[in-house]
């Protein structure tokens, strides 16, 4: 499938620990190529990108290419990638299921899961290289959701420390900004510089999400991290004060 050139590359900024790839490796690759299948990874083709937090660390704050498999109307999966190039490192997973799914989880569950509403209505999720319209019309299925993010590699650096050229340590929870002021603005800007997106008039497009949005769990889960933040219309919390989990 030709790559499409609305798409503008967004290429990892960690290289990975070991050496090039020798010729017996690539040997391997290609036999694979011919021979085996990966049908598990067909559908893996819905590509959004955001912003995720580690939860309970607010200054944890990484960039994030979903690459997804639409499994019904209420379940996602996606793979998750620091960028959108062929060098780009897996650095996690996202579920993402319906309110209706949501709903039903046991409460001791529901603390796994960060909602939704704020990254639609913000403008700060996108799906590159989709026309406007069509951009719009699928984002909108994703009102009232909620996802299950778990990233296992922290590609990005964080507090002066560079990116780890490894996966080390344990997983982090990753968690959803629901206020203004809570993603560091120029993580932001930067990404919007180098892919050619505008966040501030995807914002204003979707105005009428509001007409669609119910109050969700977990948008105070890290409200006191982000003291300088601001509500924004729609995005309120079901459950202040409800249980929390945070790994």
């Amino acid at each position: 499938m030709a790559v499409n050139p609305m798409i503008k590359d967004r290429r990892s900024g960690t290289r990975p620990a070991g050496q090039d790839k020798g010729p017996r490796a690539a040997v391997l690759e290609q036999g694979a190529k011919l021979l085996q299948s990966a049908t598990p990874l067909k559908g893996f083709d819905v590509y959004v990108v955001g912003f995720h937090c580690a939860k309970g660390e607010p200054d944890f704050q990484m960039e994030a290419h979903h690459y997804c498999r639409v499994v019904n109307d209420d379940l996602l999966q996606c793979v998750l990638f620091d960028g959108n190039t062929g060098d780009a490192n897996l650095i996690g997973v996202e579920y993402i299921v319906s309110g209706r799914l949501f709903d039903g989880l046991p409460d001791g569950e529901k603390p796994y899961w960060h909602p939704h509403n704020y990254e639609l209505l913000s403008g700060q999720l996108a799906a590159p290289g989709l026309p406007a319209p069509a951009e719009k019309a699928f984002l909108e299925l994703l009102v009232n959701s909620y996802g299950k993010t778990w990233h296992t590699w922290h590609t990005n650096g964080h507090g002066g420390q560079p990116g780890m050229d490894l996966p080390r340590g344990e997983p982090k929870l990753m968690w959803s900004f629901n206020r203004d002021g809570e993603c560091d603005d120029t993580l932001r800007r930067d990404r919007d510089r180098a892919m050619g997106l505008d966040t501030d008039a995807k914002r204003a497009d979707r105005r009428s999400f509001l007409d669609l949005v119910r109050p969700q769990w977990g948008v105070d889960a890290m409200k006191d991290d982000f003291p300088r933040s601001t509500p924004v219309p729609g995005v309120t919390d079901a459950h202040a004060g409800g249980p929390d989990a945070r790994a």
